[in-house]
């Protein structure tokens, strides 16, 4: 008996070499895909769900929204936002939080900037212990400051003020900021910074000249996330202001109490007013953001 085996011929040799090797590797890649987008799937309606429940509550009137909660509004209540915007006074809130927002981030960048520079490039006696002392405070809870605060802005002349808010909140970011920003420019290369000092320059120049500009995506993160936190801040900012014309727009949702009830649909009109602005300038620096925190070293962690 003759056995007879026919080979493909020496030109097709190599694409059936690559079509098994297409065949063998084309399942697990294609079920990890499969997987990878079912997990971000299933992240984006975690995510944007309660924001799209949020924005059909506002649409909707109260007998409505207490009898389909989670349903598509009948008929849509545009007219929400004008009552929330004209109710609430959103307008100077919002004017209020830009004006704290704003001071805060310049402060808390400024202070940040300096204490990581000092931390990260120059050897300074109980840098050490300094860095645990920024861990333990920003892992303090600050109600805890509550009350020698209010006692201490009293007598300074600071409380009802916006100062002094933005004070305060420099206080409370200042510690975490420059953690993420100290880590952020251990990554950078100190070459530079030797080639100016054997040119003379001096240390402040070394920072805003070489250091800063190179940590500008390290300072745009903690500039996003200090404007995030300020922004959305409600605590603080009821306790050390009381005129209501210098409350920003986080406190605003006191107006639509009305008695022992709340007017939930103006609430969510007001909450989609409020989120908008933080919305879009995240959508608009996400990349940097997620940049500045990689590079710092805390995106893994």
């Amino acid at each position: 008996m003759s056995l007879s085996v026919k080979l493909p011929l020496d030109g097709n040799v190599g694409e059936v070499n690559r079509s098994n090797a297409a065949s063998r590797t084309r399942s697990p890649v294609g079920t990890a895909g499969v997987f990878t987008y079912t997990i971000l799937t299933a992240l984006v309606i975690f995510a944007l769900g309660p924001i799209v429940l949020f924005f059909f509550s506002a649409l909707k009137t109260q007998n409505e929204l207490a009898s389909n909660p989670l349903g598509l509004p009948q008929t849509w209540q545009w007219g929400n936002f004008i009552d929330a915007w004209q109710q609430a006074n959103m307008g100077a809130g919002l004017f209020n939080s830009v004006v704290i927002v704003g001071g805060t981030v310049i402060l808390t960048c400024f202070v940040a900037g300096c204490a990581a520079y000092a931390l990260a490039r120059l050897e300074i006696r109980g840098g050490s212990a300094f860095i645990t002392y920024l861990l333990v405070t920003s892992s303090l809870p600050t109600q805890m400051f509550l009350v020698p605060l209010f006692y201490l802005w009293s007598r300074a002349g600071l409380y009802d003020t916006q100062f002094g808010l933005i004070l305060i909140y420099v206080g409370l970011f200042s510690p975490f900021a420059t953690l993420l920003l100290r880590s952020f420019m251990l990554t950078m290369p100190k070459e530079f910074e030797e080639a100016a000092r054997m040119d003379g320059a001096g240390e402040l120049k070394i920072l805003l000249r070489i250091v800063l500009p190179n940590a500008l995506p390290g300072l745009l993160t903690i500039a996003l996330v200090t404007g995030l936190s300020a922004y959305n801040e409600f605590l603080f900012a009821i306790t050390f202001i009381q005129n209501s014309d210098l409350l920003p727009v986080s406190t605003t949702f006191f107006s639509f109490q009305q008695g022992f009830t709340q007017n939930f649909t103006l609430i969510s009109a007001a909450g989609i007013i409020m989120i908008a602005p933080m919305l879009i300038l995240f959508l608009a620096l996400q990349r940097r953001f997620i940049d500045g925190l990689s590079s710092s070293g805390l995106g893994g962690a």
